[in-house]
């Protein structure tokens, strides 16, 4: 007998949301990675257990869920903060120190590359290139970029979203 949200008990009204969601959806042709969208959304990133539901109620693998939600970048498996941090380690940024500006970066937030705060208030990653190349190295906190950096302007750059 398949689950939905009328037949069994949900603590996480996220929970709640996305299994409605997808009820209303499933019939659309690739629904799966609208339904991935939507967990997204709902839990900020896409936690195991948003990804069963969505295999669940698509009567489909875990691993093909999973597999969707690896191939696609914009899919993050872990949680992320309130400010995302990437730092560019493009060819013309890592040349101008961007790998030292992420190393900074770690160390000031006490996190790896890929991690969040405890606190959740920032995450950090590294990205390619954020097509700044004249400005290199180039970090961008949510959409702001800062580029021709030292390190020494960090800790008021990290201030500004406190």
């Amino acid at each position: 007998m398949k689950k939905t949200c009328q037949c069994k008990e949900i603590k996480d009204p996220r929970e709640q949301k996305l299994t409605e969601w997808i009820i209303q959806h499933k019939q659309e042709p690739g629904v799966a990675l609208p339904a991935l969208q939507k967990a997204q959304e709902l839990y900020g990133f896409l936690p195991v257990e948003a990804q069963r539901i969505v295999a669940g109620e698509l009567d489909k693998p875990l691993s093909e869920i999973y597999g969707i939600a690896t191939f696609y970048s914009m899919f993050s498996l872990t949680p992320k903060g309130r400010n995302h941090i990437s730092v560019c380690l493009g060819t013309a940024c890592y040349v101008k120190g961007g790998g030292h500006i992420y190393e900074l970066l770690q160390q000031k937030l006490g996190i790896e590359g890929g991690g969040c705060t405890p606190d959740g208030r920032f995450s950090l990653d590294a990205c390619r290139c954020l097509g700044c190349c004249g400005m290199a190295p180039v970090i961008m906190v949510n959409s702001d970029v800062y580029g021709s950096l030292t390190g020494d302007e960090l800790d008021a750059i990290l201030d500004k979203y406190q």
